[in-house]
């Protein structure tokens, strides 16, 4: 096994109120969506789901600060899941349906501002997009059709990760280079919410056939970067949809070169 091996980070989807007949009455789970870590692991990267440490139940005397990750780990990948809270850019919620999570959304950004001063790698799938974007100053728009910021929508319950959508990416980009020029593709679509005023300093790498953002990356930073589809769920059942493998494999490889670099020094 390499000595060398990148560990990295996930965050945590959180299950409030989970059914039943789990046996976990009035708890919440932490848990990490398996192709998640498939896709770490397709690179020969060691994935590791890392708790949360701000609850909302009661507090112990004890409390992990997130440097400690951060100082401890490689990389870091932040899960999609439920909504960002309105209030993280300065806004109230439109539509009170949406569910929310705050006690997630402040730990995510304790997370990824950790990560980033320690100038580890950062990957930010859907959710994970839009909270880098957020704590960047930028903002959301709480629904893309409603605000008329999407021809069609972005998301079809029935058919989850079976919907898909075309993809333009900008020419010359860093991430066309990634994928050696390619400027067309189909990725999923699983978001009914996306960004509306970009944050400062990062740049727009792909958009939708109807002009939503739909991956973005920071000027200033060796990896921080941010897809608005689901690449861990492009597998075989999928082969018409973009590889997920050009994006994991140059993020473990930024992953190795910042270990290296801890070695080193």
């Amino acid at each position: 096994m390499p000595e060398n091996r990148p560990i990295i980070g996930l965050s945590p989807r959180l299950l409030r109120n989970p059914p039943a007949e789990l046996g976990f009455r009035g708890k919440t789970l932490l848990y990490l969506e398996q192709s998640v870590a498939d896709w770490v692991m397709s690179q020969d990267a060691i994935p590791l789901m890392i708790p949360t440490v701000i609850r909302d139940t009661v507090t112990t005397e004890f409390k992990l600060p997130v440097s400690v990750y951060a100082h401890r780990l490689d990389g870091l990948i932040l899960q999609g899941g439920a909504d960002i809270h309105p209030s993280c850019y300065g806004e109230t919620p439109k539509y009170p349906e949406y569910a929310t999570d705050v006690i997630r959304d402040r730990f995510e950004m304790e997370l990824l501002s950790a990560f980033i001063a320690a100038g580890k790698p950062v990957l930010g799938i859907c959710r994970g997009m839009q909270l880098i974007n957020v704590l960047f100053g930028g903002s959301l728009h709480q629904d893309l059709v409603l605000a008329s910021a999407a021809e069609h929508p972005h998301v079809v319950k029935e058919a989850e990760e079976e919907y898909r959508h075309g993809l333009q990416i900008v020419p010359d980009s860093w991430f066309s280079k990634m994928h050696d020029g390619l400027l067309e593709a189909q990725v999923n679509s699983i978001h009914h919410q996306g960004i509306c005023r970009l944050g400062e300093g990062l740049s727009v790498e792909a958009y939708s056939l109807d002009g939503v953002i739909e991956a973005i990356r920071h000027d200033d930073h060796a990896f921080v970067a941010g897809v608005q589809w689901h690449p861990e769920f492009h597998n075989d059942r999928f082969p018409g949809l973009l590889s997920p493998l050009p994006l994991m494999r140059a993020f473990i490889d930024q992953a190795i070169r910042r270990k290296n670099d801890d070695i080193r020094t």
